[in-house]
C-alpha cells in the first residue's frame, strides 16, 4: 500500500474550483487551489502548514500584521486587476494577513517564472494613469505606523519592509490606485467596479519570496487592520466588513464572499480580543459523547481556551496533551486494524468499509453554544483507493507566551459556510453543502442575490 500520496454597498464574491475556474458574484476572482491538480504528498502539506505557522508565530511581531512564508502559505490565490487601464495579477488569498501589495516594477530577486504555471506581471505605476505615490505626510502613512518612522521625511516615499517568520521578507512602498472588481447586479449577473485602495508595491524580495516554484505576483490579506483591502474598502462604504467561505470537501469547489450573507442563517461566537489573528473560545471537545481534557492554557485569552481559525492552513493542531487523547478515541473505534504511521507524521489506515460508519464524530464547542461537529471523511485524507489518513498533528509550536497553539486549518472547516464579521466582531458557520448557492444582500439597494458555486 502506497500512503505516501493524495490528491458593500455591494457583494464581492470568490467562486473556489481547484485547477478551475468558476465564479458569479458580487466581485469575481478566479481562485484555484495551491494543491488541485497535481497529487501533493502527504509532506507537503505538513510543509505548507509548517511554513505557514511560522507566520502566525510572527505576526505579533510585525507592524503591518504580516505573514509567514507567503511563497508556501497560501491555499488559495485568484487574479486580481490593478491600475488604469487595468492589468491581471494573480495573488494569494490569505485570512492570515491584513497587507495587499505586489511585486513592481524594476524589483530586486523578484521571480520571473512561477510553477504553479500563472503568468507574472510586475506593476508598474507609471503604465496606470491612477498611480499616486504615498508620502510619509499621508494620513495613511501616519496612521499605519502610528505616525510616520522617524526616517520617514515629508517629500518621501511612504516605505513598508516585512520580515517573515523563515527569514525571507518583502519590501516597497506604498501606492494609491483602483482595484477591478465585478460586482454583482442580479442572480449570476456581474458589472465591473473600481476602487481606490492604498497597497504595497514591493521593491525587493528576499528568502523564498524570490524563488519561482510557488511564486505569485503577492498576497492578498483579509486580515482585521485598518490596511487589509477589506477594511478600506468598508471604510468607503463600498462593502461590509465582513467576508465569508464555503469549501466543498468532496469536489474540491466552494464559495469566497465578501460582504453579507443571509442564507443559510449562521450562528456566532465572539472573536477574542487579538486583532493579529482570528481566535475564538473553545469550551470542550467529546469524540462520540465521550469527553477530552483540554490543556489548562491554549493561548490564555483571559482563562479562555483559544482556537486560532485559519481557512489557509490544510490539517488541524493541537497541543500534545490533547492530540494523544483524541488519537486514542479515535483509534479506540477500530481495535482490530492497527494504523501504520507514514513520513512519521501521519497514521494511516486501510479500510474498506464507508469511513464514516467506521469511526467516530468529533464535536468541538464554543463559547455561545456554537458546535463544530466533524466527521470522519472531513478529518481524514483519502490517500488512495481503501487508504486513508487522519489529519489532526500535534502543534509542535507555541506562541510568544509559550503556550502550544490550537488551530484549525481547512480540513475541519469544509463542508461548512464560515463568517468572519468584522463589524460584530463575530465567526460563525453553518453545515452546507458547498456546492449548493447562497444568498447574499446588496448593501445599497436592499436586494437579495443568488450565488451559485
Amino acid at each position: 500500500m502506497d500512503l505516501n500520496t493524495r490528491g458593500v454597498g455591494s457583494v464581492f464574491v470568490v467562486v473556489v474550483i481547484q485547477m478551475c475556474v468558476l465564479a458569479s458574484a458580487n466581485v469575481v476572482f478566479q481562485v484555484r487551489h495551491k494543491f488541485a491538480g497535481d497529487k501533493a504528498s502527504l509532506s507537503a502539506l505538513k510543509s505548507h502548514d509548517t511554513q505557514r505557522h511560522r507566520r502566525i508565530l510572527a505576526a505579533a511581531e510585525l507592524p503591518l500584521g504580516g505573514d509567514g512564508s507567503p511563497t508556501s502559505a497560501a491555499l488559495y490565490y485568484t487574479k486580481i486587476q490593478l491600475g488604469s487601464p487595468p492589468k491581471d495579477f494573480y495573488v494569494q488569498v490569505d485570512t492570515g494577513s491584513d497587507l495587499l501589495w505586489v511585486n513592481c516594477i524594476e524589483c530586486h530577486n523578484c521571480p520571473k517564472t512561477s510553477g504553479l504555471g500563472v503568468p507574472l506581471t510586475l506593476f508598474d505605476p507609471k503604465d496606470s494613469s491612477t498611480a499616486k505615490p504615498v508620502g510619509c505626510d499621508d494620513p495613511f502613512c501616519k496612521a499605519t505606523f502610528d505616525g510616520p518612522p522617524d526616517d520617514c521625511k515629508a517629500g518621501m516615499l511612504c516605505a513598508y519592509s516585512v520580515t517573515y517568520g523563515d527569514g525571507s521578507s518583502t519590501s516597497g512602498f506604498f501606492v494609491s490606485d483602483n482595484v477591478t472588481l465585478a460586482q454583482v447586479s442580479g442572480d449570476r449577473q456581474t458589472t465591473s467596479m473600481s476602487g481606490n485602495v492604498i497597497f504595497g508595491c514591493g521593491a525587493k524580495q528576499t528568502g523564498g519570496l524570490s524563488s519561482s516554484e510557488q511564486a505569485l505576483d503577492g498576497i492578498l490579506g483579509f486580515g482585521q487592520s485598518n490596511i487589509s483591502l477589506l477594511t478600506q474598502l468598508a471604510s468607503a462604504k463600498v462593502v461590509k466588513k465582513t467576508f465569508s467561505h464555503c469549501l466543498d470537501s468532496s469536489k474540491g469547489g466552494g464559495i469566497f464572499a465578501i460582504g453579507e450573507v443571509v442564507e443559510p442563517k449562521i450562528k456566532t461566537t465572539p472573536i477574542l480580543d487579538d486583532k493579529t489573528h482570528f481566535n475564538i473560545a473553545l469550551e470542550s471537545i467529546d469524540v462520540n459523547g465521550e469527553s477530552v481534557k483540554l490543556p489548562t492554557s491554549i493561548l490564555d485569552f483571559g482563562k479562555k481556551q483559544a482556537v486560532v481559525v485559519d481557512s489557509g492552513t490544510t490539517l488541524a493542531y493541537f497541543p500534545d496533551e490533547t492530540y494523544n487523547q483524541l488519537m486514542e478515541k479515535i483509534m479506540a473505534a477500530q481495535p482490530n486494524n492497527k494504523p501504520v504511521t507514514v513520513q512519521n507524521m501521519f497514521k494511516c489506515y486501510e479500510y474498506t468499509g464507508n469511513i464514516d460508519e467506521g469511526f467516530p464524530v468529533v464535536n468541538f464547542h464554543f463559547e455561545n453554544s456554537l458546535l463544530l461537529k466533524v466527521l470522519p471523511h472531513q478529518y481524514f485524507f483519502k490517500v488512495e483507493e481503501n487508504a486513508y489518513c487522519i489529519g489532526f498533528q500535534n502543534t509542535n509550536i507555541q506562541s510568544k507566551s509559550g503556550d502550544e497553539i490550537t488551530l484549525f486549518g481547512d480540513l475541519v472547516l469544509s463542508d461548512k459556510l464560515v463568517t468572519y464579521d468584522m463589524e460584530n466582531q463575530t465567526i460563525g458557520w453553518t453545515d452546507y453543502d458547498c456546492s449548493s448557492s447562497i444568498k447574499v444582500k446588496d448593501e445599497n439597494s436592499g436586494n437579495v442575490y443568488e450565488l451559485h458555486a
